[in-house]
């Protein structure tokens, strides 16, 4: 069973909502669509559920031509960022409406909702209302109707982008166990998400977009180790990547008169020229016998903390994995860990990555 994108195209104005997409979605398995906010993500599930129009371009799944199939015979399931309940019903009652539409069996529906709530962690709730609730647990009940219609597309856009921090952390690690149980061979699942940490904890394949347009698609351990584009490790990586702009003479790599070293050895039989250096926040560490840096800003973000640096014109965001106190325009030394620099040319296209040999 597949669901196929072909030359998907929305234009309803002078951006592109989506650009010639063209995707095989595969049954039992978990896809994350990872973009910034106007990526296309949205429109891309709402046009497969039957939303959104498009220009050009054609829906198949199961063989047949979406577009002659009216949305609600689509077996289209569809959870959003807000958490879309009905307030007059209490939580067994929400979760059990599309069953009721059925016209199912009230012994058959009973059942169906108690594994439901049992699998999003709400047991115990059934009685309450919904403004009795958190909004973790609201998000839970639209999960819940979603699972009891045993659609055959599960669509979820962004469902934890509303909630705290720790809450979303907590949900996702549920939503994860949830999916890998709830996945069967007859199912589909596309999660919409702007958080790069969530894409890569879900562990299914990726789909990079950004504009209406598709960057890369792969497992999440391949896109976030070998970016196709310095665009892809923006996005793939909180903070982006940091991109260096620099060139490489007498086998050196020169970033500003200041800071210069050795060409690692994955990046093998270079030229000389100007390229873009690509590193990771956590790549880097403070080393007194390192190069020194201006801290333009200390951000402590729960255990951890995120310098903004300068030397010059060079500027770099470095993870420290603890919490640490430094003060604006303190010096502090650094080093870079070569092993694991990117190299891209001047057009942004990845020549170099430490986890793939040339």
């Amino acid at each position: 069973m597949k669901l196929v994108t072909d030359n998907l195209t929305f234009k309803p104005e002078k951006e592109y909502f989506l650009n010639k997409v063209s995707l095989e979605f595969e049954a039992g398995k978990l896809y994350t669509l990872l973009g910034r906010t106007l990526s296309g993500k949205t429109s891309l599930l709402k046009t497969i559920a039957g939303l959104q129009p498009i220009d050009t371009g054609n829906i198949i799944f199961e063989g047949k031509d979406f577009s002659t199939i009216p949305v609600w015979k689509r077996n289209v399931a569809m959870v959003y960022q807000q958490f879309i309940n009905y307030p007059h019903l209490n939580v067994f009652d929400n979760i059990a409406f599309p069953l009721k539409q059925r016209k199912m069996k009230t012994s058959d529906i009973e059942n169906e909702v108690s594994v439901a709530i049992h699998k999003v962690g709400l047991l115990g709730f059934e009685k309450r209302k919904i403004q009795e609730l958190s909004g973790g647990q609201q998000q839970r009940v639209a999960l819940a109707r979603s699972l009891v219609k045993k659609a055959k597309i599960l669509l979820l856009d962004e469902p934890l982008v509303n909630l705290d921090y720790k809450l979303r952390e907590d949900l996702r690690n549920e939503f994860k166990n949830i999916f890998t149980s709830d996945l069967s061979a007859n199912s589909i699942l596309l999660y919409a998400s702007t958080d790069p940490l969530e894409a890569m904890q879900l562990n299914g394949d990726i789909i990079v977009l950004d504009e209406g347009e598709i960057l890369q698609s792969g497992t999440a351990k391949d896109v976030f180790e070998n970016p196709t584009n310095i665009k892809v490790s923006e996005i793939t990586n909180d903070p982006a990547m940091n991109i260096l702009k620099g060139s490489i003479d007498s086998n050196k790599i020169i970033l500003n008169e200041n800071v210069q070293f050795k060409i690692p050895k994955h990046v093998k039989n270079i030229q000389a020229g100007t390229y873009h250096f690509g590193i990771r926040a956590s790549d880097m560490i403070l080393d007194d016998k390192g190069f020194d840096f201006n801290i333009d800003i200390s951000e402590i973000s729960g255990s951890e903390t995120f310098l903004h640096l300068h030397q010059n014109e060079l500027n770099i965001v470095l993870l420290i994995e603890e919490v640490k106190n430094f003060n604006e325009n303190d010096k502090v030394k650094i080093n870079f860990n070569l092993d694991k620099l990117y190299v891209f040319d001047g057009k942004g296209d990845l020549l170099f990555s430490p986890f793939k040999m040339n």
